[in-house]
């Protein structure tokens, strides 16, 4: 999310190619139906009742709410001020843009994980809010805060404390992936009550990186027009769905946030174990610059990524941003369906 920290502010510069050579071409989202058109980043959604949430980048973190994934109505931010952590992990931040939430359900509470970051750094830091339920007409309506999860910082960590995803493995452990640029996403195991790190956090493992055994001395230089402390390791935005036995690694690659010159597109790779190596339809390791293209941009639809994956009623669906090249490359919300070929890998089902 290292371009990300900065969407609103330079959603029209001049546009920048990949890093490397990219993955066999995958679907173009333009040939796919689209579902609906609102205006957000990084979004996510969880279902109450008969409810739906989406939570996505935006002062105070953004909600909105809809009943059937096509009529949404803007609910109010999650945080009216700045937590006051916030403001002390990075300089300058008054609750501007929250970046790249997750949403989760575990022993009665959802768990809404988000980022904090300061421009073109991995001035970074992932904080958590709980709340009894979403909807903000009942009375036991209240987000609580439980402050810093994890933290990355310059010239320490080779990786950036930024788009969070948490899922569990199949003995209900509870792990968080999560990252932007510098060396790549990481994983990290979470203790049972998900609100703090299991590990040692300086030697959590690189489980996708355009490029293998990155280091602080190693980073690839950035593409011109970028800031320098990010390098060129374009690759953010994880979420792991578990089916068919496999944990799949969902991730972004490319630049987001240039309006009609963002070339952003989303990768797959998939494991059976949480903790990988997650291998791409070639059986190259996505920490070594494997994944299958998943979806990317056409002329009407410049570049598409930040997704997620969720079963609603049976039905998988990916969820995600894409730049409207009808609008000058405006963030508009999409929701496809997924479906699964033979061999079990995911599929973005075409219209009927």
């Amino acid at each position: 999310m290292m371009v990300r920290s900065f969407i609103f502010s330079i959603l029209l510069l001049t546009g920048l190619g990949s890093v490397q050579a990219q993955p066999p071409q995958g679907p173009k989202v333009g040939d796919i139906r689209p579902v609906d058109n609102i205006t957000v980043h990084d979004p996510v959604m969880i279902k109450q009742g008969k409810t739906y949430y989406l939570f996505s980048t935006g002062h105070g973190i953004s909600v909105w709410s809809s009943p059937d994934l096509q009529n949404w109505k803007m609910e109010a931010p999650v945080f009216a001020s700045a937590p006051e952590w916030a403001t002390q992990a990075v300089a300058g931040f008054k609750n501007n843009h929250i970046w790249a939430p997750d949403i989760s359900f575990y022993n009665g509470k959802y768990y809404l994980y988000y980022s904090i970051s300061a421009f073109g750094k991995n001035t970074s830091a992932i904080g958590l809010a709980t709340n009894t339920t979403l909807d903000p007409k009942d009375k036991n309506f209240k987000w609580v805060d439980h402050g810093k999860i994890i933290e990355s910082i310059p010239g320490q960590t080779n990786w950036n404390a930024i788009d969070p995803n948490l899922f569990t493995d199949n003995k209900g452990t509870p792990w968080m992936t999560f990252g932007s640029f510098w060396g790549g996403l990481k994983l990290v195991k979470m203790n049972k009550d998900r609100l703090s790190v299991a590990e040692e956090i300086s030697k959590i493992p690189t489980i996708a990186s355009r490029k293998k055994g990155l280091t602080l001395q190693t980073n690839p230089a950035p593409l011109p027009g970028n800031p320098a402390e990010a390098g060129g390791n374009a690759i953010e935005a994880p979420f792991v769905f578990k089916k068919n036995g496999y944990y799949y690694l969902f991730a972004s690659i490319d630049y987001c946030c240039k309006g009609a010159k963002s070339d952003y597109k989303m990768i797959v790779g998939r494991s059976k174990n949480a903790q990988g190596p997650y291998l791409d339809k070639n059986g190259v390791a996505m920490d070594a610059g494997g994944g299958t293209i998943l979806l990317e941009g056409n002329a009407q639809w410049n570049g598409v990524g930040h997704n997620a994956v969720y079963t609603f009623d049976k039905t998988d669906y990916l969820i995600f941003h894409g730049y409207n090249a009808a609008e000058n490359g405006r963030p508009k919300l999409r929701i496809e369906k997924l479906t699964w070929d033979k061999e079990q890998w995911p599929v973005v089902a075409l219209a009927q």
